[in-house]
């Protein structure tokens, strides 16, 4: 909700950068299309970047434990990795 809501005010910023220089306003211009795609950038930065990495080949063990995540409706499934300790989660397939 919060990331479309963010792309939103980048796609509108970025509209109002256009009709600034059309009304030969460059100063606002300048400012409302950097500060409208530093938002649109942002956000798509944001999904590559913070994607969970996949489980790296070694001893990982389902935990058993799943939990619908809130932020996309999907199923989450828990791995367990004995030899580091690390935990990982991972997107169930859907089972349609």
């Amino acid at each position: 909700m919060l990331k479309r809501l963010v792309v939103a005010l980048g796609v509108g910023l970025l509209a109002a950068g256009g009709v600034a220089v059309a009304a030969h306003a460059y100063g606002a211009a300048l400012y409302l299309l950097i500060t409208g795609g530093a938002y649109s950038v942002g956000v798509a930065f944001e999904r590559w970047r913070y994607t969970p990495p996949p489980p790296r080949i070694g001893n990982w063990r389902p935990t058993g434990e799943r939990f619908l995540d809130p932020g996309s409706g999907k199923m989450i499934e828990v791995y367990f990795n004995r030899d580091t300790g690390e935990r990982h989660y991972r997107e169930e397939p859907d089972q349609d």
